[in-house]
């Protein structure tokens, strides 16, 4: 129940930030969730007696170069986000973690065999289907801003897989409360460099929509720490992709966006190899711990 209250706080929030209007600029935005994310964050932390010893950390650099990825990230999100019907940037965002997968591969040599590399390349074709009706050459929509919308969130997820191959690094030394603390104020402060390329003065209520979506951000990160504390990975993750019909529903009601056929059997197929990379993964664990416990102890 966490991982799904993690997912629709964060679909909440991205509904927000569409809400707020397509002229808020990214850098912007992104200073308001990261900013308004550290309160409920800090609370929480206070409350568990953790915020002393969530300043403590011996890789500020690891820190700041996980978060300047994941500003690149969010901005790029919040871009197309703006651009998108909900729905179709939720979906193409499911590219994240298949290219995770090859990431995981490429920069830290982690074996990756047949078979997910297949779901993989299976996954990604999803995301393709997705994105072709608004990329073709063939047509006036590209360079369009649905198109620059899609190629964004594309961008956002390989910028996101990246930022997750960094925390992997980053857990073998650091606790995840300071994780997750030290993300929110790098976030904060990049975000402010966007400041010279034009930000806006926001009205009441769109500052009222991005405070919060800034909390429901820094919410949504504790609910989905909470979450993996609980149940292993493999358990909960599959419930990650409850978003998209989450995102279809808000959609269409709130913001009259029609799923097309493409965006539908696009997301099916993203959705379905996601999953069996999830399973692939969940297995190989099972079979790593029965081969450690075969091992006899030395000494």
């Amino acid at each position: 129940m966490l991982k799904v209250a993690s997912v629709t706080v964060f679909v909440t929030m991205s509904t927000l930030i569409k809400a707020s209007g397509e002229g808020m600029p990214a850098g912007q935005i992104v200073f308001f969730r990261s900013a308004f994310a550290v309160v409920p964050i800090m609370i929480f932390l206070a409350f568990r007696g953790q915020l002393v010893t969530a300043w403590h950390t011996s890789n500020p650099l690891s820190h700041f170069g996980r978060g300047l990825v994941g500003v690149t990230a969010m901005g790029l999100g919040f871009y197309g986000i703006m651009r998108l019907p909900l729905p179709d940037a939720i979906a193409i965002g499911y590219a994240m973690p298949l290219l995770t997968v090859v990431f995981a591969a490429v920069f830290l040599g982690e074996t990756v065999r047949i078979f997910r590399w297949s779901a993989v390349a299976v996954g990604l074709g999803g995301v393709l289907i997705i994105t072709w009706p608004r990329l073709s050459l063939f047509g006036d929509s590209f360079g369009s801003s649905e198109a620059q919308g899609a190629l964004a969130v594309l961008a956002s997820a390989a910028f996101g897989a990246t930022a997750m191959i960094l925390v992997r690094k980053l857990v073998l030394t650091e606790k995840t409360p300071t994780i997750v603390l030290y993300f929110s104020l790098t976030a904060t402060l990049l975000s402010l460099a966007s400041l010279p390329f034009g930000w806006v003065v926001p009205d009441w209520q769109t500052l009222g929509l991005l405070a919060l979506a800034g909390f429901c951000g820094g919410i949504g990160q504790i609910l989905l720490t909470q979450s993996y504390r609980h149940a292993e990975v493999s358990t909960i993750a599959p419930f990650e992709y409850t978003s998209i019909v989450l995102g279809i529903l808000i959609g269409y009601f709130i913001f009259g966006d029609v799923p097309t056929w493409t965006m539908l059997i696009g997301t099916a197929i993203v959705v379905g190899a996601g999953v069996s990379v999830i399973l692939r993964e969940h297995a190989l664990g099972l079979e790593r711990k029965a081969q450690r416990k075969l091992v006899t102890p030395q000494g």
